[in-house]
């Protein structure tokens, strides 16, 4: 007799893929493009999501989710920006959501009356790369107070975001970084990878953000 020994993480990946699936047609059945916002803790998602819903959410019905270890701070922070339930998940320790808890959280929210969902990932930038959340795509921030080498440092979560967002570019003229060798590392690590520059906290360069969420909606609209 043959035996095959699975160990626990290879099962628990194997039905967090099976609820991403069921979780991604949910929200394809409803036209909702989904982006997954994956980055370290201090590179500015928080308040990315805060202007996001500030400057769009009159025009489109945003629908968020948060992910903390410990505290529903950041949804308390995006709450104001919005009249719509901020959902919280707050992971008691682990460094990543999974694709069970975007499911529970997509009970509770409309899809009929969504036109967005924006998903705010535990700070890490290791942990939130293998995990799959039914999302369109993941978005990888970085700023640049955090160094160039950030994408061949932690090169899982470039090489399966399809966007990437370099934050903070108002601080260029008082910090050591250099964008060019930024992107280049970016591009080395996924030649496909696109990227927008932003300083989220100011509200400066963020019309490009801005128009691909816009033409996200629509376009999976139909209009």
């Amino acid at each position: 007799m043959t035996v095959r020994t699975i160990d626990l993480r290879e099962s628990v990946m194997a039905r967090n893929d099976e609820l991403a699936a069921e979780v991604r047609t949910r929200l394809s059945r409803h036209s909702v493009p989904a982006f997954n916002l994956v980055s370290s803790p201090g590179s500015g998602k928080t308040v990315l999501l805060e202007r996001t819903l500030e400057n769009l959410g009159d025009k489109f019905s945003i629908g968020v989710v948060t992910g903390d270890v410990q505290t529903q701070n950041d949804a308390d922070r995006l709450a104001q920006y919005t009249d719509k339930l901020v959902h919280a998940v707050v992971t008691g320790g682990a460094c990543h959501l999974d694709a069970r808890q975007i499911t529970t959280a997509l009970n509770e929210i409309d899809l009929s009356k969504t036109d967005l969902l924006l998903i705010e990932n535990v700070g890490n930038l290791i942990c939130p790369a293998s995990w799959d959340l039914g999302e369109t795509a993941k978005v990888v921030l970085f700023s640049t107070t955090e160094g160039e080498d950030k994408p061949v440092k932690y090169p899982k979560v470039f090489r399966e975001s399809k966007y990437a967002v370099l934050n903070k570019v108002d601080l260029l003229p008082h910090v050591n970084f250099d964008v060019d060798k930024a992107v280049s590392y970016a591009r080395q690590t996924n030649p496909d990878l696109r990227l927008f520059f932003t300083s989220a906290l100011t509200g400066l360069w963020m019309d490009e953000w801005y128009s691909f969420l816009t033409t996200a909606v629509t376009e999976a609209q139909g209009k």
